[in-house]
């Protein structure tokens, strides 16, 4: 039985990775879907995969957009709701990481750098938010923000100005969240661990790096816990769950994380220190 039945679902980012998994798991679900990215190629795979689970053709929006263009982001909201009629679910998954052009770590970063990151993913999420409030006011529906483990309580010196705006995604969210449940709105949002994503891609990563990166982090028990690192659609169920009012329509302006465990980790954790507490 579909779990969203007439609903319709604005996801962006929806071109790869975590937020291509979360359209074609909605899709399958029963929503009709608005699917975005700047990759047109991309996106005709994720509509394909929509496709291959029996959803018509017609209950599937391709837009390409550039987030960081406001124009782009009236298109996306003004077409869902001009071909669907409603907007029920919001999905804010489109965001990335980028490097410093002459190669600088950590705060030696460019301010360019900087602005690309808050831009890509806070701004942007922000404004998609705000202007899809009077739609989904009128539904009651749901805003599930994508956000990361390291946003909070974390370090993360190689990531800096990524971990940043995660920061102020996650105090939007919660701020969010008290302010539209009063008109039957829900925020919520999802933190991911080290997830097998565009993530490196998106970085300039090399593939045969980034494969690297993924064996080392699942074979690293210190790393992950649960000895494997995430896969997209690991994430997209949970967003599914956040959007679902039947099954958490009591979760307000939560960050659920989904890291196989490695934000429970001290640095004490990732050794044995069995002998020398043994009495």
């Amino acid at each position: 039985m579909a779990r969203f039945p007439g609903k319709v679902a604005l996801v962006t980012g929806s071109s790869s990775g975590i937020g291509r998994a979360t359209a074609v798991l909605l899709a399958k679900q029963g929503c009709k879907v608005t699917i975005t990215g700047r990759n047109t190629d991309r996106l005709e795979r994720t509509k394909q995969e929509i496709l291959k689970n029996g959803t018509l053709e017609s209950d599937v929006l391709v837009i390409v957009a550039d987030l960081n263009v406001e124009s782009d982001q009236d298109n996306l909201i003004e077409s869902t709701v001009a071909k669907f009629g409603r907007l029920d679910i919001l999905v804010n998954s489109a965001g990335g990481a980028f490097v410093d052009p002459e190669g600088k770590i950590g705060v030696n970063q460019g301010m360019e750098v900087f602005d690309k990151h808050m831009y890509t993913n806070l701004r942007a999420i922000v404004m998609m938010t705000k202007k899809a409030i009077p739609h989904l006011m009128k539904t009651k529906g749901e805003v599930v923000n994508v956000s990361a483990m390291g946003a909070d309580h974390h370090g993360n010196p190689h990531f800096i100005y990524h971990s940043m705006p995660k920061a102020a995604l996650n105090q939007f969210t919660r701020s969010a969240a008290i302010e539209l449940i009063r008109h039957g709105v829900r925020v919520n949002s999802v933190s991911p661990g080290f997830t097998n994503t565009g993530f490196g891609t998106s970085m300039g990563i090399p593939d045969e790096i980034w494969s690297k990166m993924v064996e080392f982090m699942s074979s690293h028990k210190e790393c992950i816990p649960y000895g494997a690192v995430a896969q997209p659609d690991h994430i997209a169920q949970v967003i599914a769950f956040l959007a679902d009012r039947t099954m958490s329509s009591f979760i307000i302006g939560q960050s659920i994380v989904v890291d196989g465990g490695s934000s429970l980790l001290m640095g004490m954790d990732a050794h044995d220190v069995t002998g020398f507490m043994a009495l």
